[in-house]
This record gives C-alpha cells, structure tokens and sequence, in this order.
C-alpha cells in the first residue's frame, strides 16, 4: 500500500487510467467526459448541466439523457457527500463516462472506510437482484420506513441508479491504506 500524501489521489488516477484503457482501448469506446480529483458543489452542479446540453447536442434520445442526467446528479452528490477523506484532508475521487454505440457507461469512485465493503457490495447484490417491480417496491418501502444515515442517505442512490439505469450495478474495491479503500461504482445505460 501506497503511504506518500498523494498516494490517494495517484491511486485514483490509476484506477481510472485502468478502466479508460479497459473501455477505449480495449472495447473501442471513448471518453465522454471525466474528473479525477474533488467535487465542489459549483463542480457539481456545473458538470451536470454541462453533460445534459451536449448530450441533447450530440442528438441523445430524450429519455437517454434524462437517465444519464439523473445518474450524474445522484452519483456525483454520493461522491461529494459520502466521500471519505485521507490522512491528509484530501477527498481524492473520480468520474468516467465512457460512450460506445450501444450505452454510456459511467464509473463514480471515492474513498470510503474499508469496514463499509462488505455493506456496499451487499447493498449492491440485494439491487441487483430484483426485478422491476420489486426495486420500486424496495424504493418505496426506504423512503417510507429507511433510516437516515449521519451524512443524511437512507440508500436509496442504488436503488434509483439501477432503477433509472435499467442495468446491473457493478463494484470493485482497491485497499488504500488499512482504514481505506477505493470504491467505484459501474453503471450503464443503453443508448437504444
């Protein structure tokens, strides 16, 4: 494990350079837009409207760029609000969308204590699991009865991603440091 002060941000940045070659090199996707580093609420709220006009530019069918809209939105506030920070006070994350001809894939990555992995996949296996009508059911029943967590979620971003997405959810964990991992989220959404 990586200990110098950038050891968290070089880890992303790795991670990414390693899903990048996966997608663009390897499958003949390209890039659609990217960050590595934090996320500012103006960032946020900057990237997201920047994303929606050149999607609608680019001749995106409506209802594929309303999904990939509302998965940003919910993914990079996830990332901004769950993010853990290093022994160094940085919050070191990225996002990846790439875009092939059949669906835009997007990866959010952040820290997170390495305790919660077993939660998170976990939550992931149980959304994946369901069918339609069961997610909304689900969804349902955690806006109604969920507990709020300390940073204010009550788990229902997995449940809206994988509802909006219509796709499987993917997850992979990388070990940073013994406290911290590096979590991303894999979400696609097909273009048809």
């Amino acid at each position: 494990m990586k200990t110098s002060p950038n050891s968290t941000l070089e880890i992303c940045q790795e991670r990414f350079d390693k899903l990048v070659s996966l997608h663009v090199d390897g499958s003949g996707g390209s890039i659609y837009t990217s960050h590595v580093g934090e996320f500012t609420q103006d960032y946020v709220n900057s990237i997201s409207a920047e994303l929606e006009e050149r999607m609608f530019e680019d001749g995106e069918k409506k209802g594929v760029v309303k999904k990939v809209f509302s998965i940003i939105v919910e993914g990079l506030q996830n990332v901004r609000i769950h993010g853990e920070e290093d022994s160094e006070g940085n919050q070191s994350s990225f996002f990846l969308i790439i875009r092939d001809d059949e669906s835009f894939t997007i990866y959010l990555g952040n820290l997170i204590p390495s305790k919660i992995e077993k939660d998170i996949q976990k939550r992931v296996d149980t959304v994946n699991s369901l069918e339609r009508a069961e997610l909304k059911e689900l969804y349902m029943n955690v806006l109604t009865n969920g507990v709020i967590s300390s940073k204010g979620g009550a788990g229902l971003g997995y449940i809206t991603m994988s509802m909006k997405s219509g796709n499987p959810l993917g997850c992979n964990f990388e070990k940073v440091t013994d406290e911290l991992s590096l979590y991303d989220l894999k979400i696609t959404v097909n273009r048809a």
